[in-house]
């Protein structure tokens, strides 16, 4: 039996700094019907990051922009519900770039099979998804921490940081977190095992980071920019290396204040700055989700997850990551929990 509609959540205008409720629209249309090679969703979960921030501009630096009355962006983990593809019979459960909608039509070729009884379908949006394997790379592959190095990850406690902190720690470094807010220094620190952590929101960041980094900072692994990467670069050691991840904190200007050079800095020390993305290390996805999958079956690798139900409120919940409400992966579960 067909069910009755989708609900959507679409760009109902370009959002001018930070997005705001009415920069979204909700909407419902018919559950689309899977075309031939194609199969049709019902989405349990689906994602919510930062990045898609870049893709609302009318020109975005990097990807297409969202059109106007365009479903949201973002991938999805659902099961599938009707199909036209013998890969994948109805029940199965996969991932893919479904949007903000509750169905969706996709290519088999397209998804992912998830399998739900190794992990929680939601981690395949997290720890065990893109922010894992995030965190991972730019750790293991950009950073390149050694034992006994003072690795700093800023968003520390965001889905790809407090896992970039673990692993760092995994590795044998002391880590230090720099969050907004005291209840998520606390948890970096009791909850996820970091050294210290250090509260931009404070008003005396570096004062905090002479404290917490009293040997200097020999990985940088960056999430928010601005200031705080500034701050942090005046504390770097000789052979300092600096994973550039992201920068919420310039992600709503079209042309962000060019930050005060770094050349002087990066060759006094000959550090290395090197800005990334997942997809660099594609190849590496095998090896890195079996590393991510056993670290989190044996208790070596914590993650927390901020879940907010109904589909219509997700963009409360993609505009409360600019002001720094969730602790670790936002998601949107479509529908209310039974």
């Amino acid at each position: 039996m067909r069910e009755a509609m989708n609900r959507r959540v679409v760009l109902a205008r370009r959002p001018v700094g930070v997005p705001t409720l009415g920069d979204f629209a909700v909407v419902d249309a018919p559950v689309p019907a899977p075309d031939a090679g194609q199969v049709v969703v019902r989405t349990r979960y689906i994602s919510v990051d930062p990045y898609m921030r870049g893709r609302l501009w009318e020109r975005p630096w990097r990807g297409d922009p969202v059109g106007i009355g365009e479903v949201m962006i973002g991938e999805g983990v659902g099961e599938v519900i009707a199909s036209r593809d013998a890969r994948l019979p109805a029940g199965t459960a996969v991932r893919g770039r479904f949007g903000w909608q509750t169905h969706a039509a996709a290519s088999a070729d397209a998804l992912d099979v998830i399998d739900p009884s190794a992990a929680p379908l939601s981690t395949a949006l997290g720890i065990l998804g893109m922010p894992g394997l995030t965190a991972y790379y730019g750790t293991r592959l950009v950073g390149r921490p050694r034992a006994g190095e003072t690795f700093v990850v800023t968003g520390a406690a965001g889905a790809v940081g407090s896992a970039a902190g673990q692993i760092a720690k995994l590795d044998g470094c002391r880590v230090v977190g720099v969050c907004g807010g005291a209840a998520k220094c606390a948890h970096v620190v009791d909850d996820l095992g970091f050294d210290a952590a250090v509260d931009y929101r404070a008003g005396q960041l570096d004062e905090e980071l002479a404290r917490a980094c009293p040997d200097g900072v020999d990985v940088i692994f960056e999430n928010v920019g601005g200031e705080i990467l500034e701050a942090l670069l005046r504390r770097i050691n000789l052979h300092a290396r600096i994973a550039l991840c992201g920068a919420i904190s310039q992600y709503h200007t079209a042309e962000p204040a060019l930050a005060p050079p770094h050349s002087r800095t990066l060759h006094r020390c000959r550090a290395r700055m090197e800005g990334f993305l997942v997809n660099d290390f594609a190849d590496h996805d095998a090896e890195a989700l079996a590393a991510l999958t056993r670290w989190v079956a044996d208790g070596r690798l914590k993650y927390r997850e901020d879940i907010v139900d109904g589909i219509e409120n997700a963009p409360a919940a993609f505009v409360g990551l600019f002001h720094g409400q969730n602790v670790g992966k936002q998601l949107v579960r479509t529908r209310a929990a039974a």
